[in-house]
């Protein structure tokens, strides 16, 4: 799987492409600016972006709106985009063509090497991986004045977060613990509660979690 990656400091790129190395990835280019993302992403065509939001020359969003130009002109094209802190208009930005492919993480998730090699992966095969606080900051701007997000059970809620990360039914399950017929008991009754349509395709039913959570924010 070819990765292009995008990080402007020395020792987090070098680091990352060790990483991503030690699990069989190809490193078809590890850049430090926004313009040589540009060009990588344009001449390369990597299986997947991983892509720091400030890049230079202007440490503001360089890096996602190179990685969302790419995804203009290549539609689908996968990216994973790091940050320092969360951000929720960099990520209803990355999410806004529903296309799935996406993730948003932040740097402190790297350190966790299997956490984050799933990430890239899952993305890279079409899904989303979102960064648990991301979702979190969602569901607590939402519940304020959402009603049928108040009617969600603690453990709906749990599942929902879960979901919202890009959690298969087995996955969530094995982490909570309980049998996949339940987990898939509680998603159908999120989907019934919060008005949306229900669906077995994984990055669809992601996708449109987080439509609903950011709707109106």
């Amino acid at each position: 799987m070819r990765v292009v990656l995008a990080e402007d400091l020395f020792l987090l790129r070098d680091g990352l492409v060790r990483l991503l190395q030690a699990y069989d990835f190809e490193i078809a280019a590890a850049v430090e600016t926004g313009p040589e993302l540009a060009r990588a992403l344009a001449e390369l065509e990597p299986d997947v972006a991983v892509v720091d939001v400030r890049l230079p020359p202007t440490h503001t969003d360089e890096g996602l709106q190179c990685a969302l130009k790419a995804r203009r002109d290549r539609p689908g094209l996968p990216v994973l985009v790091l940050s320092q802190h969360v951000e929720q208009l960099y990520a209803r930005e990355l999410l806004a063509d529903g296309t799935g492919g996406v993730g948003y993480l932040l740097k402190d998730r790297v350190f966790d090497a299997g956490q984050f090699v799933d990430a890239v992966r899952r993305v890279a095969a079409g899904g989303t991986a979102m960064d648990p606080q991301v979702i979190q900051q969602l569901l607590a701007r939402r519940e304020a004045d959402d009603r049928p997000l108040g009617r969600l059970t603690a453990r709906e809620r749990e599942v929902l977060e879960l979901m919202a990360q890009g959690r298969s039914n087995a996955a969530i399950a094995a982490q909570l613990v309980v049998t996949e017929r339940a987990i898939a008991k509680h998603t159908s009754n999120i989907f019934a509660k919060l008005g949306l349509e229900v669906s077995d395709d994984d990055n669809r039913r992601v996708l449109a979690v987080l439509a609903y959570l950011d709707h109106g924010n």
